[in-house]
């Protein structure tokens, strides 16, 4: 690193680590996708001022890929932030900036994503995702059991009139990938059937006890990379998001084992396992520590093949973001909005 470079002057005492040393991931088409990402999602308990300072941050330390969404209602916060370090010397082309459209959005893809475009200050998206299959929407902080009187169940019918759009904007250039998110097998299949444009992303909950293994090795058989959210089990979810069932992956006792013998927080634990299983995971965080000892996980010692042996068998299979605000009847279960059984609810 060129320590005169404005990018490389130390951060809180530590000096910021090499973007070249960052695993990669190919995707379809050949692209390289930084193998983690800041997520920011904290729109439920944290402002958008604070969030717009750890992507800031966290572009400083050497993140590269930063994953948005409309719904987060932070874009237009990051935005000045995504051209300020451009502006500074930070190359577009070094960058992966994804975004999603909002689930109120489906019928006018173009507009959103031109929306986001103009509030995150950039030209193109590199990943544009569908946020969720179903067009039902929430209010901000809304309760569990809030429904609202318009949700429908999924249509793949519906769907592709979505992705047609979303298709028209790779045509357009705004968007140079396109992908799905919270999809599942039985949703998926009949989209690549179907689809002109491939899926190159589904982005989806993943950390030690959830590992989604028949979706994740499914993905990866038909060239699909995975993008985990929750990757250490998202502590500061929303309390509608919270059952008394849940469990938590950092409190796992055989993670425990693995970060007292290196030396590490749990939770780099499992950063480590999730970069090191092939998918890409996006925590979220604004404490600086915490930033840095993300990007310090993909970077340094790896975990051993006894240890991910080891973390296979942790699996409990415990969603934690069940989705309970998208159904559309009352009496219905959220496992209905996953397709546990292979089929698609009605």
């Amino acid at each position: 690193m060129d320590p005169s470079s404005p990018h490389q002057t130390p951060i809180d005492g530590a000096a910021p680590i090499d973007p070249s040393l960052v695993p990669t991931r190919t995707i379809r088409g050949g692209a390289l996708v930084p193998a983690i990402g800041l997520g920011t999602f904290g729109s439920d308990h944290v402002s958008a001022a604070r969030i717009a300072a750890s992507v800031g941050l966290a572009l400083k330390i050497g993140y590269r890929h930063i994953d948005c969404a409309a719904v987060y209602a932070n874009e237009d916060a990051i935005g000045p932030v995504l051209h300020d370090a451009i502006g500074k010397g930070i190359g577009r082309d070094e960058l992966w900036i994804s975004s999603k459209v909002w689930n109120d959005s489906h019928d006018h893809v173009a507009a959103a994503c031109e929306q986001t475009l103009r509030d995150l200050q950039l030209d193109h998206l590199d990943m544009y995702l569908v946020h969720w299959p179903f067009p039902n929407f929430h209010p901000p902080h809304c309760d569990v059991d809030e429904r609202n009187p318009d949700a429908v169940p999924y249509a793949h019918e519906r769907f592709m009139q979505t992705w047609e759009q979303m298709e028209s904007l790779v045509e357009r250039g705004l968007v140079r990938h396109i992908g799905t998110s919270n999809m599942s097998i039985a949703k998926l299949g009949p989209v690549l059937d179907d689809a002109t444009v491939q899926p190159s992303v589904n982005q989806m909950e993943l950390h030690p006890h959830f590992q989604q293994p028949a979706l994740h090795d499914w993905l990866i058989a038909h060239d699909i990379a995975p993008i985990g959210f929750c990757p250490i089990g998202s502590p500061a979810r929303p309390a509608r998001d919270t059952t008394e069932n849940d469990t938590v992956p950092t409190s796992d006792p055989i993670v425990m084992r693995i970060a007292e013998r290196l030396g590490v927080h749990p939770a780099v634990v499992c950063v480590k396992w999730a970069q090191q299983r092939g998918q890409i995971p996006i925590p979220f965080s604004t404490s600086p520590a915490n930033i840095r000892a993300n990007l310090q996980a993909v970077t340094t010692e790896p975990l051993t093949a006894q240890d991910m042996t080891d973390i296979r068998a942790a699996d409990q299979g415990c969603r934690l973001i069940k989705g309970q605000v998208f159904l559309w009847k009352d009496d219905q279960d959220w496992t209905d909005l996953w397709d546990e059984d292979g089929v698609i609810a009605d």
